[in-house]
């Protein structure tokens, strides 16, 4: 019984939208560079990365080893409006066009904050997929869980940017 619940809780839930704030400290300007180029996003969240961050860019982002392998996902900018926004579709498969059915998106808004920024991020479109129940909720609490390692870490290496170092 108490499992079926658990089930049922699951499944009414809707795996939407994962939503973070942070403020981070270092300027829009510093901010958007860190989270729109390949460069600066090896340092806080993909062990490659390579496109161009102009809105229709395309290309890759890389995790792990790449002499080992590493697992390569397609990326395409959607937005990028320097200091303010950066959105991109992910993890639709190598050859196809991202769109809202195959593609997670992810929008980075920046705005002033003190001496700083805030960031707000989100991550949507799990259930557009056309997952099972069970796929979308996996796939969901993964990204979740890996957002909340990646972002401080964002934070962090943003802040030493914005420092000159």
């Amino acid at each position: 019984m108490i499992r079926n619940q658990a089930l049922r809780k699951v499944a009414d839930m809707e795996f939407g939208t994962i939503e973070r704030e942070i403020h981070i400290d270092a300027s829009p300007e510093v901010v958007f560079d860190v989270v729109s180029s390949p460069e600066h996003l090896r340092e806080w969240w993909s062990d490659e990365a390579e496109f161009p961050a102009v809105p229709g860019g395309t290309g890759r982002i890389g995790f792990g080893d790449v002499a080992q392998g590493a697992t390569w996902v397609q990326l395409a900018v959607v937005d990028a409006v320097p200091p303010r926004l950066f959105s991109f579709r992910w993890t639709h498969e190598e050859g196809e066009s991202a769109a809202p059915d195959n593609s997670l998106l992810v929008v980075f808004e920046l705005e002033p904050s003190g001496n700083g920024t805030r960031l707000r991020m989100t991550e949507s479109g799990f259930r557009e997929r056309g997952w099972d129940d069970a796929k979308v909720a996996a796939e969901y609490a993964d990204h979740a869980t890996s957002w909340d390692f990646f972002l401080p870490r964002l934070s962090a290496y943003a802040a030493t940017v914005g420092a000159g170092a």
